[in-house]
């Protein structure tokens, strides 16, 4: 198995979240042969408070 993590900084988003976007980026990552595998957020520090980011986690064979 092969494991790819994508964030919101991953191109798909230029820093927004967009569920359009999202299934953009789903689909595009699915046409290569990746399956969403797990999906989480993690809380991000930064210079004006923390941030929450979603992180997905994909796969493939």
């Amino acid at each position: 198995m092969e494991y790819k993590v994508v964030t919101m900084k991953d191109r798909f988003f230029s820093g927004k979240f967009d569920p359009a976007k999202l299934e953009e980026m789903l689909n595009s990552y699915a046409g290569e042969g990746w399956a969403l595998k797990a999906v989480t957020t993690a809380e991000i520090p930064g210079a004006f408070g923390s941030r929450e980011e979603i992180i997905f986690i994909i796969e493939r064979n």
